[in-house]
């Protein structure tokens, strides 16, 4: 009856072929997860009778109707997913299924790595979990048995991170602590774990290990990442702990896992409990240590990324060690650059609404562009952190190495568009200064940090062939060197002092007062070079007058007459990111 079925692709972005497949789904008793492709059969009706998705390399929610379940189709059906991931690269493929289902995978390649009540995964292919325990065992080395272990996510590592790790290394012979490998979280897997061993360096019995697919992770522990109990929660957690117990702590020599108290999130407090029940089964002992109190409020990494989208540098610099600021301050600057990028409406200037006087830009370009440098961000203030600790002022040749890096992987990012170089320079100079401040003084003072900016941009000649450098030599302008070498003396002078005054309002309108401003007192060399020098003047005025009798009206119709006349204030827009950028790491 299917000899002819053909396998097709659902979109589930469609609102219609979501139900469909909900309500086939829900015939077998199974509910539609998160995947990235789902792919169906169906009958002459239109009716689904099989389907199956992938998220990555793992396949889920795979049914077939009770009438065509003896005809061969799931196998079919598995084969496709199988061919899917292996096109995207997979070396392997999982899948979450009913343990009823085991021999048709069984008989398809795939060996159970971890059980449930409920569901067992399964795995087939090279470089599964048996690459991952080689890796273990070779991390491990001549260590003996009777280690323990610590799995966390750590966005970031903070001091309540550190006291964990601190407690557990005074008991334990050796202490592998594994970070979670996901990039959903605020700070990515690349940062954490670099975070992680920086905050243990010094602590000789802790081994930092590589995280996987198979320790909390985003494929294989899907509702941790939701961050909400439901009824497929206890599966996951018990899959999660099974693997762990099976494969991990065997590989590393582990019979101790160390957690600590969790009196805030119910998903975490759930996987403690699963866990003080079930890993002793395995002969894995579970020691609790109770959480960091500071200020009588349990240190969390949740408290720390609230301060820090509050923009309140100090006080989520309270809450981490040392070796974690740097990556704060390049945060702040990213974020300090989309809160420049969201402001909406902005005269000829790439917002939420419209690409500006742009024809080369859009919003998801730009957000693209300031992912590309986030990671040199985060170069640039290591760099200013290791300078502070030795009180040595940055050398402006290592600064130029990492910013002409950064600006390839924005113009890569953007397929060779523009949209950063100037807040890169800006940008990049002021979180160098900033994390050498934080190291040396444990703030950012507002004298210090504009001292080292000169004396760093001090260090730099004039780019030739510019645009901005173009205008500088035509029309004695200050471009952006010039404004370093001056630490930016009118931000400090004027800029700031009245974008805090005017936050007494709302923030956008005081982020739209602030670019008003700027543009009123900026020679602005992206519009100098777009409309020339006098036109640049009326630009000044247009913006003065608009400040003093500021509407959101007044700006849409600037937005509007600044596209048709080909204006964008760049710089203006530069020196708003900087300017929010230093509001926070001075609060």
């Amino acid at each position: 009856m299917y000899d002819n079925f053909e396998i097709c692709d659902m979109p589930l972005s469609l609102k219609s072929n979501r139900a469909r497949v909900e309500r086939f789904l829900a015939d077998s008793g199974l509910r539609l997860e998160d995947v990235d492709y789902y792919a169906v059969v169906t009958d002459d009706d239109g009716n689904i009778i099989a389907g199956g998705g992938l998220q990555g390399n793992v396949i889920k929610c795979i049914a077939v109707g009770e009438a065509a379940r003896d005809t061969g189709l799931s196998n079919r059906l598995i084969s496709h997913l199988i061919g899917m991931a292996t096109q995207q690269g997979a070396a392997s493929v999982k899948v979450f299924t009913k343990p009823d289902n085991r021999a048709i995978f069984q008989s398809m390649g795939f060996n159970i790595i971890a059980r449930a009540p409920q569901a067992i995964l399964m795995e087939n292919g090279v470089k599964g979990i048996g690459a991952y325990t080689d890796y273990l065992r070779r991390t491990r080395g001549d260590r003996p048995a009777g280690a323990a272990a610590i799995v966390m996510n750590a966005n970031p590592f903070t001091l309540g991170h550190r006291y964990l790790v601190h407690q557990a290394a005074e008991k334990a012979s050796t202490l592998y602590v594994i970070a979670v490998r996901e990039d959903r979280s605020a700070f990515s897997y690349q940062e954490r774990l670099a975070m992680i061993k920086a905050g243990c360096k010094d602590l000789d019995n802790v081994v930092v290990v590589e995280g996987s697919d198979y320790a909390i992770s985003e494929l294989t522990f899907p509702t941790y990442f939701l961050k909400q109990v439901t009824d497929a929660t206890d599966t996951h957690i018990t899959l999660d702990l099974d693997l762990f117990a099976r494969h991990i702590a065997p590989a590393l020599g582990v019979t101790t896992r160390y957690v600590g108290s969790e009196p805030i999130d119910a998903l975490t407090a759930r996987y403690n409990e699963l866990m003080q029940e079930q890993l002793p089964q395995h002969g894995i002992q579970v020691e609790t240590v109770e959480r960091l109190v500071l200020d009588a409020k349990p240190v969390s990494a949740s408290l720390m990324r609230q301060a820090l989208d509050n923009g309140l540098l100090s006080h989520a610099a309270a809450l981490v060690p040392q070796t974690t600021e740097p990556y704060l301050i390049a945060h702040l600057a990213c974020d300090a650059l989309r809160a420049e990028l969201d402001t909406t409406p902005k005269p000829g200037l790439v917002d939420r609404h419209d690409n500006g006087a742009h024809k080369d830009m859009d919003l998801d370009l730009m957000n693209r562009s300031i992912d590309a440098l986030l990671p040199f961000f985060n170069r640039l203030a290591l760099y200013g952190c290791a300078c502070g600790e030795e009180f040595e002022v940055p050398d402006a040749q290592e600064v130029r190495h990492i910013g002409i890096e950064a600006e390839k992987a924005m113009l890569a990012a953007t397929g060779g568009v523009n949209t950063h170089r100037g807040a890169l320079f800006a940008m990049g100079l002021t979180v160098l200064a900033a994390a050498w401040c934080m190291a040396r003084d444990g703030i950012v003072g507002s004298k210090q940090l504009r001292e080292l900016i000169m004396q760093v941009a001090g260090q730099f000649t004039p780019t030739a062939g510019t645009h901005g450098n173009d205008a500088v030599n035509a029309h004695r302008v200050a471009g952006a060197l010039d404004l370093a070498k001056g630490g930016y003396s009118q931000l400090f002078t004027d800029w700031l002092p009245a974008y805090r005054a005017s936050l007494a309002d709302d923030a956008s309108t005081a982020r739209h007062r602030l670019l008003l401003l700027i543009m009123s007192r900026l020679d602005d060399t992206n519009v100098i070079h777009r409309v020339g020098y006098d036109q640049a003047q009326q630009v000044k005025k247009e913006a003065l007058a608009l400040l003093g009798n500021y509407t959101t009206a007044g700006m849409e119709q600037m937005n509007r007459d600044y596209i048709a006349r080909n204006i964008s204030p760049g710089g203006s827009a530069d020196m708003v990111a900087l300017t929010l950028f230093i509001h926070t790491l001075l609060s």
